[in-house]
């Protein structure tokens, strides 16, 4: 699986239906971005969240009607799909991914405000949603609030220990804007021990490895 660093609207619409295939469940750019950045070319954030929490019982109109919104919102429609998820929760307002995917799409239209409030209701049903949490961190990230955007990541992971698209943005929020490798590198780690194998994460922890063992070996000298 290949998951470039960039933010964009087209890797949004590649994977949105991917939570929803594996029921078990953000993107626009901004904020400032180091020159390293240009070597990372996606970010998972934005994968469409599942209707309700992972095990969780859903009726199945509710599970058509939500497959049908992410379709749609898969497809590159974020109108069409805006109003979908916002039919949806006339019906069944209680389902935090629907706001949260909500959330991805005032996001990749550039509506900080909207997606901001679509957060807040999710987390208003549920204050432990992964997915919620984690577009939390990425409209933090996105607004240059580094330090709530890790606060907001690692609830995600403490919420969910195998919500591996946090882990994902702990590894970039680290090694980009932080300037943290060794966290990046162990982010990175167990991102890749979740989803398996990623030709170009594999890349990234590589080239972190090297760069955390030349940091070690200067600090002995220095000693």
């Amino acid at each position: 699986m290949l998951l470039p660093r960039c933010i964009n609207r087209t890797r949004a619409v590649c994977l949105a239906l991917l939570a929803v295939i594996a029921l078990q469940a953000g993107c626009g750019g901004a904020g400032p971005k180091p020159a390293a950045e240009a070597r990372h070319t996606v970010v998972p954030g934005g994968t469409a969240a599942a209707p309700g929490a992972p095990g969780a019982e859903i009726p199945a109109e509710a599970l058509t009607l939500f497959e049908q919104a992410t379709a749609v919102m898969a497809s590159g429609d974020f109108l069409d799909a805006e109003l979908r998820f916002k039919e949806f929760l006339l019906r069944y307002p209680n389902f935090p991914g629907a706001y949260v995917n909500l959330a991805i799409i005032h996001s990749n239209n550039g509506d900080d405000a909207a997606a901001q409030a679509a957060i807040d209701a999710a987390l208003a049903l549920n204050p432990t949603h992964a997915a919620a949490l984690n577009q939390q961190g990425m409209l933090f990230r996105k607004n240059g609030k580094f330090l709530e955007a890790e606060a907001a990541y690692l609830k995600a992971v403490t919420a969910s220990p195998d919500y591996a698209l946090a882990h994902y943005n702990l590894g970039v929020l680290n090694e980009l804007y932080l300037q943290r490798l060794e966290p990046a590198l162990q982010h990175f780690e167990q991102y890749q021990a979740l989803v398996g194998s990623d030709e170009q994460v594999e890349k990234w922890i590589a080239d972190l490895t090297r760069r955390v063992a030349a940091n070690q070996r200067t600090a002995n000298v220095a000693e």
